[in-house]
Parts: C-alpha cells; structure tokens; sequence
C-alpha cells in the first residue's frame, strides 16, 4: 500500500506493519502532540525553580548583598552550595528586578511571536515547523544554562536568549492545536481536548521535578536536561507526526478504503464484485456498516488492491451476525457524521492560507480572543498566588467544560456558565477561605474549577472549531492562525494579570480579587452574543 507524505519513520514502520486504522493515526497524533507540549511546558519551568539558586544573596538581616563580580569557586562547582551566592548579574540588589525582565522579555516575546507563528504554520509544513520550534527551544534553553559552564555574567546575554527562546516557544501551540484539530471532529473535541490538554500540567510537573533534581549538579544541568528532552521529542515529531488525514492517503479512495475502519453506504442492499475488481451496489433504503480489513484481503488476494470503492453486508449476509440494521442504526449515525466531518477536507482542494487579517474576521474570532485575554488574566494571577490549585483543579475543569460543551452542542453557553459560576465562588473564597483549611480547599477546588474550565475549552476545542468551520473560513486553512491568534491575545492577559496584583496587593487583598471578579464578568459578556447565536441556531436546527 502505498501512502502518501507520511513522515519518514513512520514510512519505514508502515512498510513492514501495513498500518490500515484510522484509529491509530489518532491515537499516535494524541500521544506525539501530548508529549510534544509537555516538553514545552517542561523546558519553561528551570527559571522559576533556579530563582532561588542565582538570585540575590540574603544576610541574615534580610537584607540583599550588593553585586560582586567574581564568583567563588565552590558556586561554579555546586550552584547550591550553602552560602547561597547566587548568579552575577542576578545576585546583587537589583538581581530580582533583573529576573523578572527575563520573565517580562520572554511573555512579550512570546505572545508576540504567537501572531505571526500561526500565520507562518498554515502555510508551511506543520511538522516541519512544530519540528524546528522544539529543537530551536531545546537549543536555546540548553545555551541559558551553558551560562553556568562558560561563567557568563552579562545580563544581554541571558535577556536575548531567554527572548529567542520565547520566540522559538511560540510555535509549539499553534501547531499542535491545528494538528490535533485536522484529526478530531467537532462533537467530540471538547472533551478529547479536554483531556488532552492535562500535558500542561504534565510538563510543569516534569519539569519542576527535573531541574529541582539537577540543581544538586549544577543549575545549568536544570537548564540542559529539558533542554535535550524537547529536543528529541522534537526529532520524534519530525519522524512519527502525521498531521492530517491526507498524509495517511485518506484523501485517495482507494487508500480510503484500506485506512478506514468501517465505510458506510445509504441507499443501498445488494452487493456483489465484478470482474474488474469494482465493487456493484444494487438497491435502496438500507443503512449498514462492515469492517473494511475483509474487504482489502480480498483486493490484495485478487491482486486489485485499490480499484475497488465500497463493499456492502446486507443484515443477513455473513459476517452480519444477523443484526438488523435498524439495531444499530444510532451507532452508524454517530460513526457516519464522525468520519465524514473528518474526510470532507479531502474531497475538497487544497485549501489556501487564509490571511491574518480575515482571520480576525471571522465570526466568534475577536470575542472569544478578548474573552482569554480576561480569562487568563484570571487564571495566570492564580498561577502566580495559588499555584498548586492552577495545577490540580485546572485540569479536571477543562476535562469538565470539555465533556459539557460536547454534550451540550454550545462552547459559549458552556463557557458562561462557568465564568458565572466562578464569580460566586471567588466573593466566597475571598469571605471565607480563611476560616478553617477544608473550607479554603474546597472553596480553592471550585474556584479552580470554574476558572480554568473555559480558558482551557477556548485555547483548544474553540480555535480548533473556528479554524476548521468551513462555514467561517470558506475553503481557506486557518486553524494555526486562529489559534495563535486567540492564544496570543491571552497570553497578554497572562502577562498583565500577576503585574496588576503586584501594584494592586500593595493596597489589600480586595482590591486584586475585585479586579479578578470584573475580569471575570468581562470575560462573561464578551460571549453573550456568540451563545445567542449558538443557542437561535440549536433552535432551528432541532425545529
């Protein structure tokens, strides 16, 4: 079987194993694109955990000790060592303000360079480019900690590689978002999504976890590992990443034919093959489903592998099991609309790239993207306060508003419902968090919860929707630059939210979660015409 544009290891592996599930293919796309951004997020988390090590030396006062230019032998053998001498240029009095330009450099680098990285990927390769922003990553994290070995003490050179890092980062969400979209349909992204996105947590877990571990050798090892790590995941997307169904030849009926795991016919009764190898379809008014792995063995064993177009088991053929159609009619529904959603894109042309421009323009686009702007505003200023409860209750708010969202058929109405829900939930926490440690967990798991469900639902299920509706998009291919785009304007709110707190707390603790609940509101209105929409549309679909 021959199959087009398929990566060059997975080419080798399916030359001897004769890969013929569309199942696989998805599952090898969830698995690669998990890891991948997993490693992302792990290659971010060795400056937050070596803060500690190369920041400003604290006597016993509390007082910082001012810069020194040299430093001593026993911190550039063992980063830990017990004097704590910190890092030039970050060990003096200004050596906090100096960590957190590193921080500010990166976030703006990287929100911006999401603009034009999903522009660049619907127009290019997307394994290619995904491919070279993890190795790019993994290089540039690797050159932060060679700081440690060289005795590199300049400022600029640690704020421009931090700054090239942000921008190679910046490719890795567009990317995978677009990929994982090209292979799921829209009734059950939200929750597949949901589930998926957990990588985040993943990766700040692995990451904290290896750069702690390698600081005992050296704070430029908490550099180095992940740094590696993404590199080789990103040498593994390049060789096993399928990045839609036409590179699997799903695009080619022959290849359909072997690729699926069932096909399905309306209209028809009767089957038979001809001479020729062509499958016959006599009849009408009959809906079934038949494994198609019967139907290639008997191309291949005629030596037809490829001509044939469809096969057909009436109910009381063999192979049937004697079950009416009628019987399974829902299931062949369900499985019908799951792979005709998947395959329509390659009954049509190659879609053009759409520009940057009309991708703001496209409907639910510029609210949604305004909506995460506040949303993770919300959810960063936690990050930064709370982070263990971003960490665990984050994930199971995503998988929830995920789950809802599919069910409910309506991504704003979901998403509401959540920002509705955690406005309550934040006044309550705020009021009574303090009373007893099981009222502030639980009150800290809701407000994770509420939170996070529709940040998580509109970096991932949303774009996905938007930059695949061909209802929105027309035939162009816009699903990178739609991610980038509402992700990039989210990452500003991210950046902005743990700044604002900082002015803000200096006054009282109020202030900041009176600018969390308006956040949140804003964040509400911004979608009550995209769910009027969703909600008048279910309406006359249903009617």
């Amino acid at each position: 079987m021959e199959v087009r544009r398929l990566p060059p290891g997975l080419h080798r592996l399916n030359s001897k194993l004769h890969i013929r599930s569309v199942t696989f293919f998805q599952v090898s796309v969830l698995v690669i694109t998990f890891l991948a951004y997993a490693c992302f997020h792990a290659s971010r988390k060795p400056p937050s955990i070596v803060k500690s090590v190369i920041g400003p030396r604290v006597a016993a006062d509390g007082v910082e000790i001012p810069e020194f230019g040299g430093v001593p032998d026993s911190i550039r053998e063992n980063s830990t060592s017990a004097d704590g001498g910190g890092w030039a240029p970050f060990n003096g009095v200004h050596g906090t303000h100096r960590l957190g330009e590193l921080d500010v450099a990166f976030l703006a680098v990287y929100s911006l360079g999401m603009y034009f990285a999903g522009h660049v990927g619907d127009r290019i390769d997307l394994r290619a480019f995904l491919a070279f922003g993890m190795v790019g990553s993994g290089l540039f994290t690797i050159l932060f900690g060679m700081g440690y070995w060289w005795n590199i003490h300049s400022f600029t050179y640690f704020l421009v590689v931090q700054m090239i890092a942000g921008v190679f980062q910046s490719t890795g969400w567009p990317s995978v978002v677009a990929i994982v979209g090209n292979w799921f349909g829209k009734s059950k992204r939200g929750l597949i999504m949901g589930v998926w996105n957990s990588h985040t947590s993943v990766g700040n877990i692995c990451g904290s976890l290896i750069a702690s571990w390698a600081l005992e050798y050296g704070w430029g090892w908490s550099f180095a590992l992940p740094g590696i790590a993404i590199a080789l995941m990103g040498v593994i997307v390049y060789h096993f990443l399928v990045v839609k169904p036409e590179d699997a030849g799903l695009g080619s009926p022959s290849q359909e034919l072997q690729l699926n795991t069932y096909v399905h016919l309306e209209q028809a009764n009767v089957m038979d093959c001809n001479d020729e190898g062509v499958v016959v379809v006599i009849g009408s008014n009959l809906e079934n489903e038949m494994a198609v792995n019967e139907i290639s063995k008997k191309a291949e064993d005629e030596g037809k592998e490829g001509e044939g177009k469809s096969m057909l088991l009436s109910p009381e053929l063999p192979g049937s099991n004697g079950i009416p159609a009628s019987e399974n009619s829902e299931k062949v529904d369900r499985r019908k609309d799951e792979e005709r959603e998947l395959l329509r894109s390659s009954e049509l042309p190659e879609p053009k790239a759409i520009s940057f421009i009309d991708a703001w323009r496209i409907p639910g686009v510029a609210p949604y993207a305004f909506c995460l702007f506040f949303s993770k505003l919300v959810a960063y200023t936690f990050l930064y306060w709370l982070p263990f409860y971003v960490r665990h209750t984050g994930v199971l708010g995503g998988i929830l508003a995920g789950y809802i969202s599919d069910k409910l058929e309506a991504r704003a109405v979901t998403s509401i419902i959540f920002f509705c829900l955690s406005i309550p939930t934040l006044i309550l926490y705020r009021i009574y968090g303090s009373f007893s440690m099981s009222a502030n967990i639980a009150l800290m798991f809701l407000s994770g919860l509420f939170v996070n469900g529709p940040y998580s639902l509109i970096t991932t299920a949303v774009a996905a929707d938007l930059g695949t509706d061909s209802g929105t998009t027309g035939s162009s291919r816009a699903l990178a630059t739609v991610t980038a785009i509402i992700d990039g304007t989210g990452s500003v709110g991210a950046a902005l939210g743990p700044l604002l707190t900082g002015y803000i707390s200096s006054r009282g603790w109020n202030g900041v979660f009176l600018m969390l609940i308006l956040a949140t509101f804003i964040a509400a209105l911004l979608l009550v015409r995209v769910a009027k929409e969703e909600y008048v549309n279910k309406v006359r679909t249903s009617g």
